[in-house]
C-alpha cells in the first residue's frame, strides 16, 4: 500500500523494563527515531497515534525488588514515574504513555490469551524446567544465567543471549545457576500452555521476506531469516510462566501462573490505545483492526524476533488486528568505547542530562540522531558530542539565525524587508532550498533519520554560506535594497528551517517561530520563501545554542572514570555455596593438567578460543570463553587444568570436548588455572 493511500498511523515505541531509569542507549534504539517520525507525521495533518508505556511485569522487576528488599509494585511505581517524567521533558512526545499494571492492560491481555484459547490454538504440555529447590520455586528464563552455547558468554540469560543475540532456552546453557541462590538448579516437571510457532512459518516467511524483503530493514530481514530459515525452524514457545508477578492465565486450571512476559508486553500498545481514545472520546479499534491504518513499532534489534515473529503470529492467530507495516530496528549504541552497562554505571542517565544540562535537550538529541546506530553499533563520546555542538549547532545554524536577527534590528528597526530584483546568487538558493523538504522526506519515510538530519543541516549550512557570500553588511553601506533583499531570504530560510526542523530540535523550531512571529506552519510550507511577509515585525534575538567548553565534558568524562574506579575497587562478594555433595560425587570428577597445543580464534565469537590439548591420553578439543584475556599465541604450550570426562558439548557449531576450568572475578574477568610448576600432561587432580 502506498504512503498516501493511508487513513491514519499507530506508531508505537518499545515499552522500556521499568527496573532503572532511561539511558541515551534507550533514546537512540528507538525514542529519538519513532518521535522524529511522530512529528513529521503531524506537520503533515495525519491522523496518528503514538503510544508506548512501562513494562513491568519482566523478571528483571522481580529481581530487582528481591536484592531491594521491597515488592514488585514499589520499583514500578518508581521507576515508571521517573521515565514518564524525563520522556516528557525531554520532548518525546507520546500520545499516551501508559503502564502494563494498569487495569486496562490486564484486562486487554488477559482477554487476548482467552480468545485465543477459546480458538484451540495453545498446545498444553508439561515439560521440564528449571527449579531452584532452595528458593522453593521454578525460575522463569531470566532467573538463569549461565554460559551461552553459541558464543561463550558466561552470563547469558535463560531466553537470550545478550552478546550475541541468539535465542535460548535454559536447557542450552552450560552450567546454568539460579539468580535467587546462586545453586545449579534442578529439572522438574510443570504444564504450560504453548504457542506453537512452527504453523505460522509459512505466513511468516511470505509477509516478511517476500512483502517486506524491500522495504524493511537489512538487520531486521537478517535476524527474521536466520529465524525463519534455521535448520529446526521455529519451536513451540511457552507464553505462561510459574511466577507469581504478573497477569494471571485466565483459566481456573492455571492458577499460580502468568502470562509470559513477552506475550503481555506488546499487548501494551494496544492498551495504551485505549486509554488514549477514551480519555479523547476516539474510537480505538480503527488504529489496530483497520487495514488503512499503518503500523509501525519502532525497536532495539534485541526486540526484532518478538516483534516480527511472536507479536503477529500472535496477533496473525487472533484474525482482527492488523500486522505491522514497518519494524524499523537500530543496533546498540556504545558509550566511549564500551558497552553501556547499568550495572556499573556505565551510562549517560535521562533525568542527569537533563539536570546538568538545562534547555540542552535538542543537543542531545542532535548528536544521536546524527550518530544513529541505524545499520551498525555506533559509539557515543562527549568529545564528539562537544564537537558537534560546538562546530555545527553554534557555528552553523545557530550563527545564521542570529546573524539574519541581528542584522535585521540594526538595518530595519526589526521588521521583515522587503524583496526587491533578485541576482543570480538568490535565485540559485533559493532554488536549491526548495528541493530540500523534499529529500527529508524521502529519507524520513525510508526510516534513514540520520540522512535526513543531514539534509537539514545542509539547509541551515547553505543559509549561512548564503550570508556569508552576500556580505549585507557591506552592501548596507551603498544599496539598502539590496541588503533588503538579502535579509528578507534569509529570514525566510530561517522560517523555513523552523519547519524541516521541528521533527529533530522541537525547541529549537519553536524558539525560532517565536522570535519571527510565525503563526502555524505545516510540512506542506516548507520550501516556500513568502512564509515571512514586507514590515512583519520580529522579536529580539535569543541565542539558540551555547558553546560548550572542556571542562564541561571533561567533568562528564571524569563521573564516567569514577565509575569505572568504582567498580573495580569494589570487594568481590563471592558466588554463594553450592548444595554440598558427598565425596562420591566429586570422586566422579576427572580433573587433569594438560598441554594446550594449538590455540584458534573461533569465526563470530569475540570470546571463544578453541584449543587442542595433550591430556597425556590423547589430543581434544576444547572451547574456551577466554578470548578477551588471552590471546592465542600466548596460549599455546601453557598448561591449564581441564575437566576431561564432561560430556561433549556443541558450542558455535564445535564439539567441546571438555571444560578448561578458570577463576572468575565477578566483573567478567577470567583467569585459566594450572600447575606452577611443568607437570607431565595427564596428570590426575585430587
Amino acid at each position: 500500500m502506498s504512503e498516501k493511500n493511508f487513513k491514519r498511523y499507530t506508531i508505537t515505541s518499545a515499552l522500556p523494563y521499568a527496573n532503572g531509569p532511561l539511558h541515551i542507549g534507550h533514546l537512540a534504539g528507538c525514542y529519538i527515531p519513532s518521535d522524529i517520525y511522530v512529528r513529521y507525521l503531524r506537520l503533515q495533518d495525519k491522523d496518528v497515534v503514538y503510544v508506548c508505556g512501562s513494562d513491568e511485569h519482566g523478571v528483571a522487576i522481580t529481581i530487582k525488588a528481591k536484592n531491594e528488599g521491597i515488592s514488585p509494585q514499589e520499583v514500578v511505581d518508581r521507576y515508571h514515574g521517573i521515565m514518564k517524567e524525563s520522556f516528557q521533558k525531554f520532548g518525546i512526545s507520546f500520545d499516551h504513555y501508559s503502564r502494563t499494571t494498569s487495569p486496562v492492560h490486564h484486562e486487554t491481555a488477559g482477554q487476548l490469551f482467552k480468545d485465543l484459547y477459546d480458538k484451540g490454538e495453545f498446545v498444553v504440555q508439561e515439560t521440564e524446567q528449571y527449579y531452584d529447590e532452595e528458593a522453593g520455586q521454578f525460575l522463569a528464563d531470566r532467573y538463569i544465567e549461565g554460559t551461552c552455547p553459541h558464543c561463550g558468554y558466561s552470563e547469558a540469560y535463560g531466553d537470550q543471549c545478550e552478546k550475541c543475540g541468539s535465542s535460548l532456552s535454559p536447557t542450552d546453557l552450560i552450567q546454568p545457576k539460579s539468580k535467587l541462590s546462586g545453586n545449579t538448579p534442578v529439572l522438574k516437571m510443570t504444564k504450560h500452555w504453548f504457542l506453537d510457532l512452527g504453523k505460522y512459518t509459512p505466513f511468516l516467511k511470505q509477509w516478511i521476506l517476500e512483502e517486506h524483503a524491500k522495504d524493511w530493514k537489512n538487520n531486521v530481514l537478517g535476524q527474521c531469516r536466520s529465524w525463519l530459515e534455521a535448520g529446526e525452524g521455529l519451536q513451540a514457545r511457552s507464553m505462561t510462566r510459574d511466577m507469581d508477578w504478573g497477569i494471571p492465565v485466565p483459566l481456573p486450571e492455571a492458577e499460580g501462573k502468568v502470562l509470559y512476559v513477552w506475550f503481555d508486553a506488546p499487548i501494551g500498545y494496544i492498551s495504551s490505545t485505549k486509554e488514549w481514545a477514551k480519555e479523547k472520546g476516539r474510537d480505538w479499534e480503527p488504529y489496530w483492526k483497520d487495514k488503512d491504518t499503518k503500523l509501525v513499532h519502532f525497536i532495539g534489534k534485541d526486540n526484532i524476533v518478538f516483534h516480527c515473529i511472536t507479536f503477529p503470529a500472535i496477533l496473525k492467530t487472533h484474525g482482527d488486528f492488523i500486522l505491522p507495516d514497518n519494524v524499523p530496528a537500530n543496533e546498540f549504541l556504545n558509550l566511549e568505547g564500551q558497552k553501556i552497562s547499568t550495572s556499573r554505571n556505565w551510562a549517560v542517565w535521562l533525568h542527569e542530562y537533563l539536570d546538568e544540562f538545562p534547555g540542552q535537550e535538542d543537543v542531545l538529541r542532535y548528536v544521536l540522531t546524527a550518530n544513529a546506530p541505524e545499520t551498525k553499533d555506533n559509539d557515543f563520546t562527549w568529545k564528539d558530542f562537544q564537537a558537534r555542538n560546538n562546530n555545527e549547532l553554534v557555528a552553523i545554524y545557530g550563527n545564521f539565525i542570529n546573524r539574519a536577527v541581528v542584522l535585521t534590528h540594526k538595518y530595519f528597526d526589526g521588521k521583515v524587508p522587503a524583496q526587491h530584483d533578485l541576482q543570480p546568487v538568490d535565485q540559485e538558493v533559493l532554488s536549491v532550498l526548495k528541493e530540500y523538504p523534499g529529500k527529508i522526506s524521502g529519507s524520513l519515510e525510508k526510516y534513514r533519520f540520520r540522512e535526513a538530519l543531514a539534509y537539514m543541516m545542509d539547509f541551515a549550512r547553505t543559509g549561512n554560506k548564503y550570508l556569508a557570500d552576500t556580505e549585507p553588511w557591506k552592501t548596507i553601506k551603498v544599496d539598502a535594497d539590496r541588503t533588503a533583499t538579502i535579509l528578507s531570504i534569509a529570514l525566510n530560510i530561517a522560517a523555513n528551517l523552523s519547519i524541516i526542523s521541528a521533527p529533530f530540535l522541537p525547541f529549537t523550531a519553536e524558539k525560532i517561530k517565536k522570535m519571527l512571529g510565525l503563526k502555524v506552519l505545516n510540512w506542506s510550507d516548507a520550501g516556500q520563501m513568502d512564509l515571512l511577509k514586507a514590515g512583519d515585525p520580529i522579536q529580539k534575538p535569543e541565542l539558540l545554542f551555547q558553546k560548550i567548553e572542556d571542562n564541561t565534558v571533561d567533568a562528564q568524562i571524569k563521573k564516567l572514570e569514577d565509575s569505572k574506579k568504582q567498580n573495580e575497587t569494589a570487594p568481590h562478594q563471592a558466588d554463594p555455596i553450592k548444595p554440598i555433595i558427598p565425596f562420591e560425587d566429586f570422586a566422579k570428577l576427572d580433573l587433569r593438567v594438560v598441554t594446550i597445543l594449538d590455540a584458534q580464534k573461533v569465526k563470530k565469537s569475540k570470546k571463544l578460543l578453541q584449543l587442542t590439548v595433550d591430556t597425556g591420553l590423547g589430543k581434544k578439543t576444547v572451547l574456551s570463553g577466554v578470548a578477551e584475556q588471552y590471546s592465542p599465541e600466548e596460549l599455546v604450550g601453557k598448561q591449564v587444568t581441564m575437566l576431561i570426562n564432561l560430556a561433549p558439548k556443541k558450542m558455535a557449531g564445535i564439539d567441546s570436548e571438555g571444560m578448561i576450568l578458570m577463576a572468575a572475578d565477578g566483573k567478567g574477568n577470567y583467569r585459566l588455572l594450572g600447575p606452577h610448576e611443568s607437570t607431565p600432561p595427564g596428570a590426575s587432580i585430587s
